[in-house]
C-alpha cells in the first residue's frame, strides 16, 4: 500500500500546486510510482501546469459517477513515465461530492502507486475536508509572510483537532536575502510558530514560475537550486535525513560574464 498524502495551504497563492507537481516529478525520477489528484474542484490547475490540458477526456467526477474507469481518467506525465494525474472536475456541486466515495478511489490508487498526492484547495471548504478525510499524512505549504504563517497555523490547528498526527510543513519561495532585509519572517521563528515537523524549503526562483506557465515541471532542469531543494525534500519524505541545500553566492566575475 502506497502513502496517501494531502498537500494543503491556509492561504491561496503560496505555490502549493507547484510543490505538488515538482515533488511528484522528483519522486517519479527516483523510480517511485506517483499519482497526483487535483482536488481544486471547479478550478483545475495541475493539468495546465503539466501541459496536459488538451488531453483531458475524463476527470475525477467522471470516475466517481461511474462514467469511466480510474485508468481512463489517468493522464501520464510528459516528462516522467512514473507520474500520473487525475484532473479536477471542471464543475461540480460541492454538496454532491462524497468523501466516502473519494476515499475508496484514493485507497484503490494507493494499491497501485507508491505515492498518492491530493492537491487540496486552499482554505477549509468542503474540497479541503474531503481531502483530509482520505489521508493520515498532511504537508502544509506556506511562505514566510505573516499572513501565510497565520493561515498555516490555523490549518494545522484544525488538523490536530481532527486527530491528524503526521503533519509537516514546507516553506516555498524561501529567500535568505528577504529575511536579512526583514521583509520575511526568519525560518527558525516559523518553525517555533508552527511547531510541527519541518520538511524543507524551496528557494525563491523565477524558474518555478516560468516552468508552470509553460506546462513543465521546474525539476526537469538538473543542477539548479530548485532541483536540489526538491531532491532533499523527496529524500526526507522517504525517511532519509539529508541537509537542505544552501544558496551559493555568485562571484563578481560570474555576474560580470554570466
Amino acid at each position: 500500500m502506497g502513502e496517501i498524502i494531502a498537500v494543503a495551504s491556509g492561504k491561496g497563492g503560496v505555490g502549493k500546486s507547484s510543490i505538488v507537481l515538482n515533488l511528484g516529478e522528483m519522486l517519479g525520477n527516483m523510480d517511485k510510482k506517483v499519482c497526483l489528484i487535483d482536488m481544486d474542484l471547479g478550478l483545475k490547475n495541475l493539468d495546465y501546469m503539466m501541459g496536459l490540458e488538451n488531453r483531458v477526456l475524463y476527470d475525477l467526477k467522471d470516475v466517481m459517477e461511474g462514467h469511466c474507469s480510474l485508468r481512463k481518467a489517468m493522464l501520464q506525465d510528459k516528462y516522467c513515465r512514473n507520474v500520473y494525474l487525475i484532473p479536477a472536475c471542471k464543475s461540480v456541486q460541492i454538496h454532491d461530492f462524497s468523501k466516502e466515495q473519494l476515499k475508496l478511489i484514493v485507497e484503490e490508487l494507493a494499491g497501485q502507486f507508491d505515492y498518492v498526492f491530493l492537491d487540496a484547495p486552499a482554505g477549509i471548504e468542503k474540497g479541503f475536508a474531503c481531502s483530509m478525510y482520505c489521508v493520515d499524512q498532511v504537508i502544509v505549504v506556506t511562505t514566510l509572510d505573516v499572513t501565510a504563517l497565520q493561515d498555516a497555523d490555523r490549518i494545522i490547528g484544525i488538523l490536530m483537532q481532527e486527530g491528524k498526527e503526521e503533519i509537516s510543513f514546507l516553506v516555498n519561495r524561501y529567500s535568505p536575502k528577504a529575511i536579512e532585509k526583514k521583509i520575511a519572517i526568519p525560518l527558525e521563528d516559523a518553525k517555533r510558530w508552527l511547531a510541527v515537523e519541518f520538511l524543507g524549503y524551496v528557494f525563491e526562483d523565477e524558474e518555478m514560475r516560468r516552468a508552470g506557465n509553460i506546462g513543465k515541471p521546474a525539476v526537469i532542469k538538473r543542477n539548479q537550486p530548485v532541483y536540489e531543494c526538491f531532491m532533499a525534500i523527496a529524500k526526507r519524505l522517504q525517511g532519509e535525513y539529508v541537509n537542505l541545500p544552501k544558496l551559493h553566492k555568485e562571484s563578481f566575475l560570474s555576474k560580470l560574464f554570466g
